[in-house]
C-alpha cells in the first residue's frame, strides 16, 4: 500500500527559498550530515553537533585550541558536507580589510571602476587563524557576521544566504597572535575547543589517514536550498514564555555577577541554538534542557570576570546550578 503522505527526502527536489522541511526531515539532514563528518574527524562528535546546530540556527562560529587539533579540518568537513559556495581567508599580519571583503579596481577597457568581491562572498567562509591578523582586519568581519553585508566605498551588497563564519584561532604564541575585540568575539554564536583525541580515538585516526586523506572524497550530503529551507524551519521553531523568561534569568545572573554580562545578542543566540538543539532532538518546540546544553558555548565566552581563576565557563555554571526553572 502506498502512502499518501510520504516523508519528503532531503536529497531530492530541493525545496524554494523562503520554504520549510518537516522536523523530522531536518533531524535526518543533520544526522547526516554529523555522520558525514565524522568520517574525517575522530572522536569530537558533541562539536560536531554544535557546530551543525550553529548551521542551523543562523550563527558563527569560534573554534579555539592549540594548532593540529583538526579545527581547521572540522571547518572544511562541514563546507564539503553540505553543496555551498565555501571560501577561505587565511589570516596574516599583512592581510587588509578589502582583502576579505573586496575592493574596486579600475577597468581599463570600460573605464570605469568594478567591484571585486573579497572571499566574504561566501556561503561557508573559513576564518583560519583569525587572531593572526590585527584588529582592524579582523573588523571587517563585523558589518558582515551582523547585518549579512558589506559596505565598501559607501555602497552595500548583500551577502549570500546561508552566510555562516567559520573561524579557528590558536590558543598559544600570545607575542604573535592579536586578541579579538570583543565586539567581533559576541558576534560568534559559540565559541567550541576540541582538545587532544584519546588514544584509541587517535590510533584510528593515525589508520584513516596513512594514505590518502578522507576529506579528499568526502561529497556533500545536501544542497544550499535544502540549508535554507532547513534553516527556515528551526526558525519557526516554538519557543514558549517560561523558557524565554529562564533565559532571561541566566542572563541576568551573569550581568550581577560578572563585570560584563551576557548581551541581548547572547539571549537571542541562545534560543536560535535551542531551536536548532530541539529540531535535532525531533522537536517542535524548545525546553530547558535544550537552553542548558547550549548555555556553556553560547554564553561563556560573551562574559568578561576580574578574576584570573573565574572565567565566563564557571559564571554560565553557577547560572545553570542556582537560577531555577520555573
Amino acid at each position: 500500500m502506498t502512502d499518501a503522505n510520504p516523508t519528503p527526502d532531503a536529497s531530492t527536489d530541493p525545496p524554494t527559498d523562503g520554504e520549510t522541511l518537516r522536523i523530522d526531515t531536518v533531524e535526518r539532514l543533520c544526522d547526516d550530515i554529523e555522520r558525514n563528518v565524522a568520517d574525517v574527524i575522530v572522536g569530537h562528535d558533541d562539536a560536531v553537533e554544535h557546530v551543525v546546530t550553529a548551521l542551523l540556527g543562523r550563527g558563527h562560529v569560534l573554534l579555539e585550541d592549540v594548532p593540529g587539533v583538526g579545527k581547521t579540518m572540522l571547518a572544511r568537513s562541514i563546507a564539503r558536507s553540505v553543496d555551498c559556495s565555501f571560501s577561505r581567508v587565511q589570516f596574516t599580519p599583512d592581510l587588509l580589510p578589502t582583502d576579505v571583503t573586496g575592493v574596486n579596481v579600475f577597468n581599463q577597457k570600460t573605464r570605469e571602476f568594478e567591484f571585486q568581491p573579497g572571499p566574504v562572498f561566501g556561503n561557508i567562509v573559513l576564518g583560519d587563524e583569525i587572531n593572526r591578523a590585527p584588529p582592524k582586519t579582523q573588523a571587517a568581519l563585523l558589518e558582515a557576521m551582523e547585518e549579512e553585508q558589506v559596505t565598501t566605498d559607501g555602497r552595500t551588497r548583500e551577502l549570500p544566504t546561508p552566510f555562516t563564519v567559520i573561524a579557528t584561532q590558536n590558543a598559544v604564541e600570545p607575542n604573535r597572535t592579536y586578541e579579538l575585540p570583543f565586539a567581533e568575539v559576541d558576534r560568534f554564536m559559540k565559541k567550541l575547543r576540541l582538545g587532544y583525541p584519546d588514544p584509541d580515538e587517535e590510533a584510528e585516526l593515525l589508520g584513516r589517514t596513512v594514505g590518502d586523506h578522507p576529506i579528499d572524497s568526502l561529497e556533500a550530503v545536501t544542497d544550499r536550498e535544502t540549508l535554507v529551507a532547513a534553516r527556515e524551519t528551526v526558525s519557526t521553531v516554538q519557543v514558549a514564555e517560561p523558557v524565554r523568561e529562564y533565559v532571561t534569568r541566566l542572563a541576568a545572573y551573569t550581568r550581577e555577577n560578572a563585570h560584563i554580562g551576557v548581551s541581548p545578542r547572547g539571549t537571542i543566540s541562545l534560543l536560535r541554538a535551542a531551536q536548532a538543539r530541539a529540531v535535532t532532538n525531533g522537536r517542535e518546540y524548545v525546553i530547558p534542557d535544550d537552553i542548558e546544553t547550549e548555555a556553556r558555548v553560547v554564553l561563556g565566552h560573551r562574559i568578561k570576570t576580574n578574576g584570573r581563576d573565574r572565567d565566563g565557563i564557571a559564571v554560565i555554571e553557577d547560572a545553570l546550578e542556582r537560577v531555577p526553572v520555573e
